[in-house]
């Protein structure tokens, strides 16, 4: 009781303490939730139909794509502007069949395992055609070489012996034909809901009859044109309720001009450029001359050039002449073996070279060979290796001795372009050399670090001449005293003219241009289309109008000084009525209405050609084999659909008057109405209508977009 009695008198205490701790589990999960909302924000990169895309899911894709294009141009790496023509490709590609499935899925569309199956078996895509898996003589598709390198892939990955090196090789491979066979069936939806919506657009016996004439009733008409430029434009300035009105009307019959899908930026800004000076000149000449001394007396070529920090490696492999530098296969025609040039200026990479030609050689592009290999290196494995090689040499089928080692020894190709100017180790450089060098039918066997293996060559293609040539290719930098000097030159003007309007009126004086930049959307990489302006660009969306950026360093090497100016916001949606670049367009068309009204008028009363020529800048002139479906050009002045359809529908002899057209306002005569000569057959018409329906299904894809509420934040993870 007294216990009770105790902790009744210590109530009030009590429901405060846990009242206190309650609030702060409360505030902890809180805190826990607010966190793991902000880190998923962090890493959503935009949004489709509301829908958060994930930065992760993202780059997952541009990995599948990267190995893909890797794959195509013998494993070199992208550089930056690829990398960035990657990106982009593949977000519009992620957007486009985000599209394709949300519509598809309410209409209940999709691909089958089995049609994609028979997709492949036929061979009927065209992307799988740029697979490995092609028939050199047909050039088509082969889906057996698809099975067998299937079934390879599958007996290597679960052999403990077979190189880890060429596992990974086969791994690339493998996961290039995944990335293929889902681009297959994306593509075959996509083109399942192109069909139903192209077959919305039905041909019939009118419209197929209607067509054919449009295209082969021909108009020779006599033409006065009146140009819109013998009005004066201070003759029929628009008010600000005719940019109005006509605002209203094109937003509505024009709204992909109109409506903006993304957030844009207006701005100015001052780039200015860093480059090396004399002194930075003369310095790198002296350090390549003594480079050009190593390269003459050093027996280790290779590592002259590494030491050199040249932008090519040397491997000691001869090359092909199309993967050398335009400038250095240019100077082989000109040098002889052996030479070995002083250091040369080239201005078109802005690099300083050295180069020493070492040998010319004829060598196949391309060989074809089989493999087996025996891993280790004790007598075990080097017994093994002898035998495979005796066994070969006397004639066995390496068929037989692979199946024997459970080895697939599946015949490969090499190219030139799959080796020139990589990084080879020495087992790598052995092997290359050894494929490059040895006629077709022989075996050799190389010993490895950590295996032995046994090479067979079957075939060898299109011998070319290869050049063994050693390169110093150094870029011609500013040093840091340069870049310095340039720095403090800009940093000086912009701590003397802090604001917009101070840099617009005094940068010229000091020799920096003001530049301007419309619409810079999210989705752009660059500002002022120079390299490394992710900062800039990042700033540029978090900045208001007026605001300043601070002095960044861009370019490829930090070679650009950049400073930003914030002029405008265009926010997502329907571009407002006072944008600078929509007055304009604004006031032009109103223009046009207001003095086709003046010229209409004043040819109203007029009765031929000859009369409506006599006005200020008309032209007369004859113009034949005018037909509806095919817009009449009009000699310097426009392409004039209108003038098409008024010329088909008038009679022969007929005066037409007052025409408005693109550039002007017309009046003419019909002098001629021809048949062309041909037949009409109503199934091949309808059929070549359904042809263009479905070529014109595509241009629903723009208002798919604006349907599916698009937010790109690529800008934030920019690097």
């Amino acid at each position: 009781m007294a216990t009770l009695q105790k902790i009744r008198s210590k109530g009030t205490a009590l429901i405060l303490i846990l009242g206190l701790a309650l609030f702060a589990f409360i505030a902890e999960e809180l805190v826990r939730a607010l966190s793991s909302n902000r880190n998923a924000n962090r890493q959503t990169i935009g949004q489709v139909y509301g829908n958060d895309v994930n930065y992760q899911e993202y780059n997952e894709l541009i990995d599948e794509y990267e190995n893909a294009v890797k794959l195509g141009n013998g494993g070199q790496n992208l550089t930056e502007a690829q990398n960035i023509q990657l990106r982009d490709q593949v977000w519009n590609d992620f957007l486009r069949q985000q599209i394709i499935e949300h519509e598809a899925k309410a209409l209940g569309l999709t691909v089958t395992d089995a049609e994609l199956q028979n997709i492949i078996n036929t061979g009927s895509s065209q992307l799988l055609r740029q697979t490995p898996f092609v028939n050199q003589q047909t050039g088509m598709f082969d889906v057996n070489q698809l099975k067998q390198f299937l079934t390879n892939y599958e007996e290597i990955q679960n052999n403990p012996e077979y190189p880890e090196a060429q596992k990974e090789t086969l791994n690339s491979y493998y996961r290039y034909w995944k990335f293929v066979e889902k681009q297959v069936r994306d593509e075959a939806l996509a083109q399942k809901y192109q069909t139903l919506l192209g077959a919305c657009m039905i041909s019939n016996p009118v419209s197929a009859k209607a067509a054919f004439e449009a295209r082969n009733n021909e108009t020779s008409i006599l033409l006065a044109s009146v140009p819109y430029t013998s009005v004066k434009d201070t003759d029929v300035e628009p008010t600000e309720a005719e940019l109005k009105a006509k605002y209203d009307e094109m937003s509505k019959q024009y709204p992909d001009m109109f409506d903006m899908l993304t957030e844009a930026r207006d701005i100015k800004y001052i780039v200015v450029p860093v480059t090396a000076s004399d002194a930075d000149k003369k310095a790198l000449t002296a350090e390549l001359e003594e480079y050009k001394a190593a390269l003459d007396s050093s027996a280790n070529i290779a590592n002259t050039v590494r030491e050199s920090r040249s932008s090519i490696s040397y491997n000691g492999v001869p090359v092909s002449r199309k993967s050398l530098p335009t400038d250095i296969a240019a100077l082989l025609d000109s040098i002889a073996v052996g030479t070995t040039t002083a250091p040369a200026t080239n201005a078109a990479d802005n690099t300083m070279n050295v180069v020493k030609y070492i040998a010319k050689v004829q060598q196949p592009d391309s060989v074809e060979y089989r493999v087996i290999s025996v891993a280790g290196n004790d007598d075990k494995a080097k017994k093994s290796a002898d035998s495979i090689y005796n066994a070969l040499l006397a004639g066995a089928p390496i068929d037989t001795i692979a199946k024997q080692y459970n080895q697939p020894a599946a015949a490969q190709w090499i190219t030139s372009a799959q080796v020139d100017g990589s990084s080879l180790r020495d087992d790598d450089k052995k092997f290359v050399e050894t494929l490059f060098n040895t006629p077709a039918g022989s075996v050799k066997k190389l010993d490895l670090a950590n295996a032995s293996i046994i090479v067979k060559v079957t075939d060898r293609r299109n011998i070319i001449d290869k050049y063994d040539v050693a390169i110093i290719k150094r870029p011609i930098d500013f040093s840091e005293e340069t870049h310095n000097n340039v720095w403090n030159k800009f940093s000086s003007f912009l701590a003397a003219n802090p604001k917009q309007e101070d840099i617009e009126a005094n940068a010229d004086k000091e020799g920096y241009m003001v530049q301007s930049a419309r619409y810079i959307g999210s989705g752009d990489h660059y500002i002022a289309n120079v390299p490394g302006t992710t900062d800039a660009l990042r700033w540029t969306f978090k900045s208001k109008v007026g605001d300043v950026s601070e002095l960044y360093e861009a370019g490829n090497a930090n070679d650009q000084l950049l400073v930003v100016m914030v002029t405008a916001i265009h926010k997502k949606g329907m571009r407002d009525f006072k944008d600078e670049y929509l007055q304009q367009t604004l006031r032009d068309e109103v223009l046009k209405d207001k003095k086709a009204a003046i010229l209409t008028e004043k040819m109203q009363a007029m009765k031929s050609v000859a009369e409506v020529a006599k006005m200020a800048e008309a032209k007369q002139d004859t113009i034949s084999h005018i037909t509806f479906a095919n817009p009449v050009y009009i000699a310097g002045m426009a392409s004039e659909p209108t003038l098409s359809g008024a010329a088909t529908a008038a009679q022969k002899g007929q005066f037409v008057n007052a025409i408005k057209g693109e550039a002007g306002v017309y009046a003419f005569q019909v002098l001629a109405k021809n048949k062309l000569e041909g037949k009409f057959d109503q199934k091949q018409e309808q059929a070549q209508q359904a042809s263009m329906n479905m070529r014109s299904a595509n241009g629903f894809m723009q208002a798919l977009v604006r349907k599916a509420n698009i937010v790109d934040d690529r800008y934030k993870f920019y690097q």
